[in-house]
């Protein structure tokens, strides 16, 4: 066998020694990316950079500007900053330090134990870090078997990855060790601290932040902007998630292989009714509110929600009526489009807006006017003779992505608007330092209901969703304070029963395409849950609009 190996970069072909590292082939490199090199395709398969070049091959480096490189930076300071702090405090005095959930570029970690966080032990610890980031220190990865793992996880107190590991059905797990910290971590790991040079930690409510740069900007550590509609709507969750002792998968799949699945459904959508029953009320109580204007990401469950929220409208006396925003889409042909000549759907002026304000104002004043229908066959709008006239109880539920956008409704005054952000906002937690991102949810919903309602392919809903997150960034997410109230749609035993319908059409996924990182991602995922059928889950549910089976038009 040749000692020589030819690697293919960039187009170009170079030889190296055979074995030699990813890491030391990004050396030769690194000078012609911007951002550090984290990551690494080895023939279409994700590496992390200490693995060797066995044979020819080709290579195309990831930064911490790209989506699987920044998750894998994220994983490297959460390794990082468990270290520094069990080192600091000492781990016979902590009980628990967990990651619960991200606010804007920060992480938000709890913490519990018997030493008192106080600033200055939050700056001990970030020194700590310092300390680690600036020896360069190589995270070093080992397999064990998992039996052997579970055992593992209990001498350390980490007794969510014991539960967890109780119900894998691989042979062995990957542990992670920095200086002498072990943890298990789902997904790849940076080559060593050095390259972690960008964070901040402080002190917020009754636990901490860790904060990061975005992928934008993976060398920028913006301040910290508060949310706090956002961050008491996640406490909400959590609360609830705690209250139904729920907190992570293993707990989940605990219920479920002890029948208890039915029980966890039912209360579950009891505590969503309820609150969408308490947000009916404060809107009937303020007595001058005509326009509810609802928004939220993708496959948040809006239509469901408003749906339901109509429901309850009436049950407090109002007459609501729904409003598609959809339905004042401009014609086609005057439809604005994107950087790659497509049409842009999701830009704000794809809306007759002018249309729209004559046509609420009109309302306001007590005029009678006739509702639009969009034709998205012919791209037209239509006429059908839906009139309107708003007496003392109507009111319109309006839906659609600009909704708390105050440009989209520009006429109406604000106090006839009550504006409501929804957002599946996953309470679930893999365990203690492998938090779920709330897009996964929201991808494994869109990728059920499009492949069950438009025959889309897990691949295409995949290739799709980046673009899909770039009009929530610009057109959804800046507006969501500005809102009288949040709801949470996600549901904290959805994903055992979207693995059902998830897992199929993701192994339908071409190996050979770029895609299929992410779906195999995902499918790793989905394998910490027990699955769960559906039969369970109420017609009227948010889960219904994807998998199928709802009782209203979906």
């Amino acid at each position: 066998m040749s000692d020589i190996v030819k690697v293919e970069i960039n187009g170009s072909i170079y030889e190296y020694p055979q074995y030699i590292t990813l890491m030391e082939i990004s050396k030769d490199f690194q000078k012609d990316y911007e951002h550090d090199i984290i990551l690494a395709f080895v023939n279409h398969k994700l590496r992390e950079l200490f693995k060797t070049v066995k044979q020819d091959c080709s290579i195309r480096f990831v930064t911490t500007a790209e989506d699987a490189g920044h998750k894998t930076y994220v994983r490297g300071m959460i390794l990082i900053m468990l270290k520094a702090f069990y080192a600091e405090i000492g781990s016979e005095n902590i009980e628990k330090v967990s990651v619960e959930h991200s606010i804007g570029n920060s992480l938000y970690c709890d913490y519990s134990g018997s030493v008192v966080l106080t600033k200055e032990r939050i700056d001990a610890v970030k020194r700590r870090m310092e300390e680690l980031i600036q020896r360069d220190i190589p995270f070093m990865k080992r397999s064990i078997g998992t039996d052997d793992a579970i055992e593992l996880f209990r001498q350390y107190r980490m007794y969510d990855k014991e539960r967890l590991f109780r119900y894998r059905r691989v042979s062995k797990a990957n542990i992670y060790s920095l200086d002498g910290f072990e943890d298990y971590y789902y997904g790849y790991m940076p080559p060593s601290t050095g390259m972690l040079k960008y964070f901040d930690l402080m002190l917020y409510d009754e636990g901490f932040l860790l904060i990061l740069p975005n992928r934008k900007s993976p060398t920028l550590v913006k301040p910290f902007v508060p949310q706090p509609k956002l961050f008491h709507t996640l406490k909400e969750s959590n609360q609830w998630v705690k209250m139904m002792d729920i907190p992570n998968v293993g707990t989940l799949n605990d219920a479920i292989s002890r029948g208890k699945l039915n029980e966890l459904i039912l209360v579950q959508e009891a505590l969503q009714e309820k609150k969408i029953s308490d947000i009916a009320e404060g809107i009937s109580k303020t007595g001058d509110k005509k326009f509810i204007m609802i928004a939220g990401p993708s496959s948040s469950g809006k239509t469901t929600f408003s749906h339901r929220l109509s429901i309850q409208l009436k049950a407090h006396g109002l007459k609501p009526h729904p409003i598609a925003i959809d339905n004042y889409f401009v014609e086609r042909e005057k439809r604005p489009k994107d950087e790659y000549g497509n049409y842009n759907f999701e830009s704000l002026y794809a809306i007759d807006i002018e249309q729209f304000n004559q046509d609420m104002t009109d309302l306001l004043n007590g005029k009678t006017i006739d509702l639009p229908y969009f034709n998205f066959i012919t791209g037209k709008r239509e006429y059908k003779g839906d009139y309107l006239k708003l007496g003392t109880e109507d009111i319109l539920v309006i839906e659609g992505i600009h909704g708390l956008n105050d440009a989209l409704s520009y006429s109406l005054p604000r106090e006839s608007k009550y504006k409501i952000y929804i957002s599946a906002l996953t309470q679930l937690n893999i365990d203690e330092h492998n938090r779920i991102p709330t897009t996964d949810g929201r991808l494994l919903r869109r990728m059920v209901r499009d492949a069950r309602t438009r025959g889309a392919s897990a691949q295409k809903t995949i290739a799709m969703w980046p673009s899909v997150r770039r009009g929530e960034e610009e057109n959804i997410f800046p507006f969501q304070e500005d809102v009288d109230v949040m709801f949470n749609s996600a549901l904290i035993y959805e994903l055992a029963v979207l693995k059902l319908y998830a897992e199929p059409i993701l192994f339908g996924v071409d190996r050979e395409s770029k895609e299929y990182v992410e779906a195999k991602r995902l499918l790793k995922f989905l394998d910490y849950f027990i699955g769960a059928p559906s039969e369970a889950v109420p017609s009227n549910s948010i889960l219904k609009e994807f998998v199928g089976g709802s009782c209203f038009k979906v």
